[in-house]
């Protein structure tokens, strides 16, 4: 074999090599951002239905701080806090937030006892959009209770369209 063939058969290789590894990626390239999952009032939900399950959330006793307006999408800050004494037999076994708009839609869930002391959770969240927020919080006889807020996001976060 020459130099020459040797040469050719080498990038050829190499050409072979770089389309395959072109073409692995371009299912991913190719799906448009429409087939992605999307953020949905049906998948929001179904997110509340796999906490509560069939049970009446009532309004009261939660409530949800989160700014009005956040510049970042990427740390939202928010507290949730819950009525209740904190005691063996009165407490909050969890609180949970959801946001509308973002692909997964519970973006919180916090497992709480008599022994947590506050029945707060403060932490910061990634949202997609501007948005309603809903903070339900279960109690240890059984009840659920929720408060909503919204959020005006100027820089969005979540966003999976590349």
């Amino acid at each position: 074999m020459s130099k020459r063939e040797h040469a050719t058969t080498r990038r050829q290789v190499l050409a072979g090599a770089g389309a395959l590894a072109g073409g692995l990626s371009l299912p991913t390239l190719a799906t448009p951002a429409h087939a992605q999952v999307q953020a949905n009032p049906a998948a929001l939900a179904i997110a509340i239905q796999k906490v509560v399950g069939g049970a009446k959330i009532n309004d009261g006793k939660v409530k949800l701080e989160v700014p009005p307006l956040s510049e970042n999408g990427n740390a939202v800050a928010l507290t949730v806090t819950v009525e209740s004494p904190m005691t063996a037999k009165d407490h909050v076994k969890s609180i949970h937030v959801f946001a509308e708009k973002n692909l997964q839609p519970n973006v919180i869930s916090a497992k709480l006892g008599p022994r947590a002391g506050l029945p707060m959770v403060q932490t910061r969240i990634r949202l997609a959009d501007t948005q309603d927020l809903i903070a339900i919080a279960e109690l240890s006889d059984g009840t659920f209770w929720r408060a909503t807020g919204n959020v005006i996001i100027t820089l969005g976060a979540c966003l999976e369209d590349g």
